[in-house]
């Protein structure tokens, strides 16, 4: 725990050092409403000894006006000071979505086949939020007490300075009582939070899988696991409320009991010379100044303090899977690799039924293969396997004889996919093409590319290589283009296209699949039209339960799902 603090008060301290300025206008906004509290008082206290006391009532009159003109003067400051709050906390909350979405990143690259984490939800939305809206309070309040406590303090030793004796020692010794709970309080946050992740994972789990819990009759002991999760986020929210009571009596300490002992003390007081404007004025000090702001920093440091701390620390945690150093990058001199799936077995989920089940492929280097299939067969999950992006439940996925589970490097030198969703940065059109090149092309490689698969056009109507790219102003068949382009000059030698020509016409789509095909490597093509797999050297058909691979024309001859797939593709085109 103590670890834990000392990151994030370093990384608060660095936050705030960067943001000197505003910092500076919050203090000097914050001396406005200082002011404001000390004249409040002062004003009260000379209003009736000089003036009601002293039979001057016009001048009382004006002494009261000098405090509600200090009341006005601490609502301009409060105008200053939210704008410089804002200022402050929303760069917080962008800087935590930042590093929030860099880890869940990072650990998907480094450990891809454990899926989605649903507790990222939880960080981007609910605890993002948090920190923001914890981080807000905790500086206002922070700020308020400081300069409100200096004002008051100021304003009571200007009084008398006996009234310090009195006030100064409750004070003290209540603020260190609420000290002392936060640290326990920190950790019972902590718990709490911890507690609602787990639920939230729990829960993010379930639905996912709904179907085949209902289906293996699952209801019962998912049910009670589910439960025990949420007695545990109840118990430690009772726990969390239990500490947070400890606060009154922190509060009733520094706040309350000043006023009590000023009270029992004012015949010492008035023995000392103490006039009763000074000891009203003391009074509007604790009861309109003082109270108030301990009253709410408690409650802010307290419960605001503590879950930002918590918060803040479970943000900025370093990543569970931290990424593999890349090996240095060299140029694939391997020739077009072969591609082997042996007895592949791949689910959703350990109780989900196998989208691929123990298949058996092999893809011969330089060869050209096609996969076909109705919606949602396995066609997409085949290339993923194929990338890496999924690993199998059971078997192996080979190319040149080696496994391609995740592992650490840069895999766009032996593979590149592109799904159907293209994916097109702001950004110029070669930087967009480069995307791939870790060691770069020049611009005739480029614009070979460009041509070879029909971009070619689209760059000169951009602007040229150079031109930048908006990808809200580009169709989703150019969108398509910019990316089978990127992929023609990238040096990986295996090509897998996810219905990446399916937005481009029969005739785009042709010029692009036989311009990879005329690379140098091995393609994998998920078809979207029956043209693809005639120009295909064999064609894979996937139909859930067998697999069968061939030539258009002996699949016609041995599948009678592939001649009602080339039945369809037809009536279609029709």
């Amino acid at each position: 725990m103590r670890g834990e603090r000392s990151r994030v008060w370093a990384l608060a301290r660095r936050f705030v050092s960067r943001r000197r300025l505003v910092v500076a206008r919050l203090a000097a906004w914050s001396l406005l409403e200082a002011a404001q509290t000390f004249l409040v008082g002062y004003g009260v206290a000379m209003a009736v000894d000089r003036g009601f006391l002293a039979g001057k009532t016009g001048l009382g009159l004006a002494w009261l006006a000098v405090a509600a003109a200090a009341i006005v003067l601490g609502g301009l400051a409060t105008g200053g000071i939210f704008r410089g709050l804002a200022d402050l906390v929303e760069p917080l909350r962008d800087g935590l979505v930042r590093r929030v979405a860099a880890r869940a990143l990072g650990d998907a690259i480094a450990a891809p086949s454990r899926g989605s984490d649903s507790a990222v939800v939880s960080r981007l939305t609910n605890q993002t939020e948090i920190a923001r809206d914890s981080f807000a309070g905790l500086v206002l309040v922070a700020r308020s007490f400081v300069f409100t406590a200096l004002g008051a303090l100021f304003g009571l030793a200007a009084l008398a300075p006996e009234l310090l004796l009195v006030v100064g020692p409750p004070l003290v010794l209540g603020l260190l009582l609420f000290v002392a709970t936060l640290v326990p309080m920190a950790a019972r946050q902590r718990t709490f939070l911890d507690a609602d992740e787990a639920l939230s994972t729990r829960l993010g789990e379930v639905a996912e899988g709904l179907r085949d819990v209902l289906a293996a009759g699952a209801r019962e002991p998912v049910a009670a696991r589910t439960h025990t999760l949420i007695e545990a986020e109840a118990r430690a929210a009772r726990s969390l409320a239990r500490w947070a009571a400890a606060r009154a009596l922190a509060l009733a300490v520094a706040g309350q009991l000043p006023v009590v002992l000023l009270l029992i003390g004012t015949p010492w007081l008035l023995g000392r010379g103490l006039t009763a404007g000074a000891l009203l004025g003391a009074l509007t000090y604790l009861t309109q100044s003082l109270l108030p702001a301990l009253h709410t920093l408690m409650n802010a440091l307290g419960a605001a303090g503590t879950r930002l701390l918590v918060v803040l620390d479970r943000l900025t945690e370093p990543p569970a899977h931290p990424p593999a150093r890349a090996a240095r990058a060299v140029p694939d001199a391997g020739g077009p690799p072969r591609v082997e799936l042996r007895g592949v077995t791949f689910a959703y989920g350990p109780n989900a039924q196998p989208v691929l089940r123990d298949l058996d492929l092999s893809i011969e280097p330089g060869e050209h293969v096609v996969v076909v299939g109705p919606s949602g067969i396995g066609k997409s999950t085949l290339v993923a396997l194929v990338a890496a992006l999924l690993a199998p439940d059971r078997g192996e996925v080979l190319v040149r004889g080696r496994s391609v589970r995740p592992v650490g490097g840069d895999p766009s030198r032996l593979r590149v996919l592109i799904p159907q969703q293209a994916y097109v940065f702001t950004g110029s059109v070669r930087e967009n093409l480069l995307y791939l090149c870790p060691d770069g092309a020049e611009d005739a490689a480029l614009t070979a590319s460009a041509e070879a698969v029909g971009l070619l056009p689209l760059v000169r109507r951009l602007g040229g290589l150079d031109a930048l790219v908006d990808p809200a102003s580009l169709s989703q068949g150019e969108r398509q283009l910019i990316a089978l382009g990127r992929a023609h000059l990238s040096p990986a030698p295996l090509v897998l296209l996810d219905e990446a020509t399916c937005h481009l016409d029969p005739i785009a789509e042709e010029r692009a699949e036989r311009a990879f095909a005329a690379r140098p490597g091995t393609l994998i093509v998920v078809a979207h039209r029956i043209t693809s797999a005639r120009r295909a050297d064999r064609v894979l058909v996937l139909d859930g339960a067998h697999a069968v691979c061939g030539t258009h024309r002996e699949l016609l001859d041995r599948s009678p799902l592939y001649r009602d797939l080339v039945g369809h593709w037809h009536a279609e085109r029709i």
